[in-house]
């Protein structure tokens, strides 16, 4: 039977002559996502369901135009959302930390701020002017006449009583003073108090003394007076200046009364400038002093009924979409600022500040999920939110242990949101497994493949892609031969010839090399240009591979690719630098002799091997006994090693070129060493496929270039991973040629016709040989 990979197999070249255009230039701009339907299913679904707990979990790797495509589709649908609403904190009249949230239509909140502030203004101007009024000034001379009339009654009533005991009173700058009486009753003058005897001033003291203990009830009755006194001045204030207050308010009662609560704040606001109509009435400025600015000023009293325009949604068209790229706390749920003064930190309601959520309220939250984790309680927060329907703004003060001298507690506003996280897979898997809350509140999960179909559709899509960039970027246009390579070079990255890559990213880095290097005189880019790109970005980024390739050269790393050995086989390895992978061979021999120890894996026994590459070895003991120990117990020690390797090992792809150099080195069979091999193996002798099987293929073929094609060497590779082969041209123009050989296999018995020549029954025949041999042996040992 024939192995060999037909030329046509090893690579599926795009010809796009069916299609209708020469360039990108013919083409229409593409709009939307090429492939991805599934995600496109889920995020549209997603978007629509209007109940709580459907927020979107969008899956992928970074570059398969996920957040592009997530931001596009979002701002389409936000564009016929019309219920946006405007947000404003005002000042708590009763509880004055903890400030009110109002809600209005889109467009109120900033006119409810103008109005409300605007009236304040205007009664700063007109409330004064109705205290200087006539009318106002007679009823307060009224009050002030009745006042006096009432005091001097009260003062004569106290006189006659304090007369009788030697004493008359006095209404002074001091207040009520009393002065002793001479003998003919009138008052003692100062220069006749002051020459009175010790005796006599005693005296004088001691019936003061016994009259102020009489007289609290005329005392009572004055501070009563003064009281009543205050109590009609400030009545008359109030009710003088109730009627322009009233008048004013009730303005906007009229424009904004349609919600209740606007409608409490308002009557609030006005008993609060009656009760206060003090602060508007006085005009006059206070005396300065050195010391003014620790006096208390009246300005920071009128801040009161000022409005915080907490979030102001008039110039929006349709729903908020909000793209938060660095989610703290804070930036989330909001802050309160605080100001320091004189070595204090204070705040207002008028320092509280919007986060993301609140911006986004009524519409669309995008967040990175890597960002979002990489803050402390933002995660927590958010969570918080979507569970109660409520933003809370908090401080973290406590938690970190920060100082204020004041704090507000703002009143939460309710939330209608959709978040969107964007992450990778294993992130959704870690939090569906472990975060109850998360599997309750992002019940959607748009998942981005990293590969769509090579159809015709998605062809053409791609060439639209391309025509997409060009415009959008300034770049040459793109002709037909350009694209085509694009595409293989497409299909080259995802390693499957019927599929194409949808990490666009790459491709787009292609696109703007390739227009970097095409020609000054060129007007369109061509697949040369699109190759010199491809190969560029290779040199950039394959100076190790280079420097690999130059120690097989020059014999610093041993390998053999003419002749056959013993025990002896190349096997192929994928090396990565970042972005760059390349293939790489490696010596592998296995040493068999007498003993009951079985498989001998050299890098696990130094622990240099990974999980993954133990099993694969544990299968060829299955292998082995399954095909060789059903009749005797297989009584051998195989040690295999990975020549000079002194770095860690992991993978099974390359058990079955262990098993070909196990069983060459039991049976004494040679091995061809100008065929390396790759590919795993099942204990049932199946060849399963592996990863990296281009860069493989091409990491050998650089390798026998380097020392010589014989015309002999070649690659054997699983029959499950032709449809990942898209080899580089110069290898299959060898393969061509003759110079260069690719078998596919699909068994472990082709592998071993291919490498030893021998038949498979004469394989087993020289297996079972050696295999008795070795068990007579240790019989004979034993006995």
């Amino acid at each position: 039977m024939d192995f060999k990979v037909s030329i046509d197999n090893l690579k599926k070249r795009c010809n796009l002559d069916n299609f209708d255009f020469n360039t990108t230039e013919d083409l229409n701009p593409l709009k939307g996502i090429i492939g991805q339907e599934r995600a496109v299913h889920a995020m549209d679904f997603g978007l629509k369901m209007k109940k709580r707990g459907y927020n979107i979990y969008v899956s992928g790797l970074s570059g398969t135009g996920r957040r592009s495509y997530t931001y596009s589709l979002i701002e389409k649908i936000a564009k016929y959302k019309r219920d946006n609403k405007d947000f404003v904190y005002v000042y708590n009249f009763k509880i004055p930390n903890e400030p009110i949230a109002l809600v209005f239509e889109a467009g109120d909140g900033k006119e409810f701020k103008k109005d409300v502030e605007e009236m304040v203004e205007k009664l700063k101007g007109e409330i004064p002017k109705i205290f200087e009024s006539k009318e106002y000034e007679e009823k307060n001379a009224y009050i002030v006449e009745r006042y006096e009339q009432m005091t001097q009654r009260v003062i004569k009533e106290l006189n006659e009583f304090a007369e009788k005991r030697g004493f008359t009173f006095q209404i002074t700058q001091r207040g009520l003073v009393s002065i002793p009486l001479k003998e003919d009753n009138t008052p003692m003058l100062d220069e006749e108090y002051k020459n009175l005897s010790s005796q006599q001033l005693s005296d004088i003291r001691e019936k003061a003394n016994e009259l102020n203990k009489d007289i609290t009830d005329y005392i009572n009755k004055m501070k009563g007076l003064e009281e009543e006194f205050k109590n009609k001045l400030s009545d008359l204030d109030k009710q003088v200046g109730e009627a322009v207050v009233d008048f004013y308010v009730q303005y906007l009662i009229d424009k904004y009364g349609y919600n209740e609560k606007i409608l409490t704040y308002l009557h609030d606001m006005k008993e609060d400038i009656v009760e206060h109509i003090s602060k508007f009435k006085k005009n006059e400025s206070e005396e300065k002093n050195m010391f003014s600015f620790l006096q208390k000023d009246d300005n920071k009293f009128f801040l009161r009924y000022k409005v915080n325009l907490f979030i102001d949604n008039s110039e929006l068209k349709g729903a908020s979409v909000v793209n938060e790229t660095n989610p703290t706390y804070y930036n989330l749920t909001g802050m309160i600022e605080y100001k320091n003064e004189i070595g204090v930190l204070t705040t207002s309601f008028l320092e509280i500040k919007p986060g993301a959520i609140h911006k986004a309220n009524g519409g669309f939250l995008i967040l990175n999920v890597n960002d979002l984790f990489s803050h402390p309680f933002a995660w927590q927060a958010l969570k918080r939110t979507l569970k109660t329907g409520k933003v809370t703004i908090e401080t973290l003060n406590k938690q970190y242990g920060y100082i204020v001298t004041s704090s507000l507690k703002p009143e939460p506003i309710d939330i209608d949101v959709k978040v969107i996280l964007i992450g990778d897979s294993y992130t959704y898997n870690f939090l569906y497994s472990f975060d109850e809350d998360f599997r309750k509140l992002f019940k959607i999960m748009a998942d981005f493949d990293v590969e769509i179909n090579r159809d015709e559709e998605n062809l053409y899509k791609i060439a639209r892609f391309i025509a997409t960039h060009c415009e959008k970027e300034g770049l040459k246009h793109f002709d037909k031969g350009a694209i085509e390579k694009v595409i293989e070079y497409s299909s080259r990255i995802c390693e499957n010839k019927e599929k194409l890559s949808a990490r666009f990213n790459q491709i787009v880095d292609i696109l703007y090399e390739a227009d970097a290097l095409s020609d000054e005189n060129s007007k369109y880019v061509t697949s040369v240009d699109v190759q010199k790109a491809i190969e560029g970005k290779r040199y950039r980024n394959n100076k190790y591979e280079e420097k690999l390739n130059e120690m097989f050269k020059d014999g610093t790393l041993i390998i053999d690719i003419e002749g056959e050995k013993v025990g002896q086989i190349n096997g192929l390895a994928v090396m990565g630098t970042g972005e760059y992978s390349f293939g790489k061979p490696s010596r592998i021999t296995a040493s068999t002799y007498k003993g009951k120890k079985g498989i001998i894996n050299i890098e696990r026994e130094i622990k240099q091997s990974g999980n993954i590459h133990d099993k694969g070895v544990l299968i060829l003991s299955g292998y082995l006994g399954e095909r060789y120990g059903k009749e005797r117990a297989l009584s051998l020690n195989t040690s295999i090693t990975f020549e000079q390797n002194y770095s860690g090992v992991d993978g099974d792809s390359a058990s079955s070129t262990e098993l070909y150099a196990i069983i060459s080195s039991i049976a004494n069979i040679p091995i061809k060493q100008y065929i390396a091999v790759t590919g795993s193996v099942s204990q049932k002798g199946e060849i399963q496929p592996i990863g990296g099987v281009n860069e493989k293929i091409e990491g050998f073929f650089d390798v026998c270039k380097l020392k010589g094609l014989t015309g002999k060497q070649g690659v054997m590779i699983p029959s499950q991973n032709v449809k990942n082969l898209m080899l580089k041209d110069e290898v299959i123009k060898a393969v061509e040629k003759g110079e260069f050989h690719i078998y596919a296999i699909s068994r472990i018995e082709e592998g071993l016709e291919i490498l030893t020549g021998l038949s498979i029954s004469e394989i087993d025949k020289r297996v079972n040989d050696s295999l008795e041999k070795l068990t007579k042996d240790d019989d004979k040992k034993d006995n």
